[in-house]
């Protein structure tokens, strides 16, 4: 059984070393973001499917000069207060987290390269100092790991402390949904993913990582402050069972629940990176 278990692994591994290989080498001639949707940069045209039928227009912003720098969350309020830290987090990232935000997301990956991560959500009370984790739920984050020098199409997922403003879908919002949600038919996802699983449904929910994107427009918006050299699309969306492109993807279940309770009244960022980022 260990021999088959590790043919497996093999085999597992070098379908995704394929898949990664081709989406590098159609980069190269410049093919690859606009076949490939599910994870990262540009979904609405350039996304991250071996094909895809998304009817929005696309192609790259115009670079203009960045609002502030990318690992610093856009208008970020003072330091948050100190009390009961969120455990796993460097103080680095802590003091990034803003004073008035009551719920924070934290996705810890496994490591710099690796795409499994662990997503939590924690709570503030109004004027406590203290912060209480919710359950944990497991995630996917990009193919190639993480960095804190994203750059579009490199199959790393941004490393940083950034506000959930805006969401979206092909599917409407769950009743009490809190943020702005944007129910549009050009949330698809089609053809496979790194390892050859279906993406469909993979944006049935959405909600976007304020990442080089302008904060209050749906998740399709494709403006980017910082410029298109580093990417964009960035987004919370349904799990494919497999690596993304940049984005974090959760089970079907856990999108639900996440649109339920992020609030804009309490000011939700996401923390993500890998451990004791």
């Amino acid at each position: 059984m260990a021999r088959h278990a590790q043919s497996r692994a093999r085999t597992r591994l070098s379908r995704r070393s394929k898949a990664v290989s081709g989406l590098a080498l159609s980069t190269l001639v410049g093919t690859a973001l606009w076949a490939w949707p599910a994870s990262g940069d540009d979904h609405n045209g350039g996304t991250d499917a071996k094909s895809t039928t998304s009817t929005t227009a696309s192609g790259p912003d115009t670079p203009r000069t960045p609002v502030s720098a990318p690992k610093t969350a856009p208008n970020a309020a003072p330091n948050a207060p100190a009390g009961r830290p969120i455990p796993g987090l460097s103080d680095a990232a802590r003091k990034r987290i803003p004073a008035d935000s009551r719920q924070v997301l934290v996705v810890t990956g496994k490591g710099m390269d690796s795409f499994q991560s662990r997503v939590v959500l924690y709570t503030r009370e109004e004027g406590g100092d203290g912060w209480e984790a919710g359950p944990a739920w497991p995630a996917h984050n990009a193919a190639r790991g993480w960095t804190d020098d994203h750059r579009y199409g490199d199959l790393r997922s941004p490393i940083g402390v950034f506000p959930l403003t805006d969401a979206g879908g092909l599917l409407a919002a769950p009743e009490g949904t809190k943020l702005p949600y944007d129910r549009n038919g050009s949330f698809v996802a089609d053809g496979t993913g790194v390892e050859g699983e279906p993406l469909a449904g993979a944006f049935d929910y959405v909600i976007a990582i304020n990442y080089n994107r302008e904060q209050g427009a749906s998740p399709l918006d494709q403006r980017r402050p910082w410029g298109a050299a580093k990417g964009g699309g960035v987004w919370l969306h349904v799990d494919h069972d497999g690596p993304t492109q940049g984005c974090i993807s959760l089970k079907p279940k856990v999108m639900r629940e996440l649109l339920r309770t992020l609030d804009p009244g309490l000011h939700p960022v996401v923390v993500m990176g890998p451990a004791d980022y």
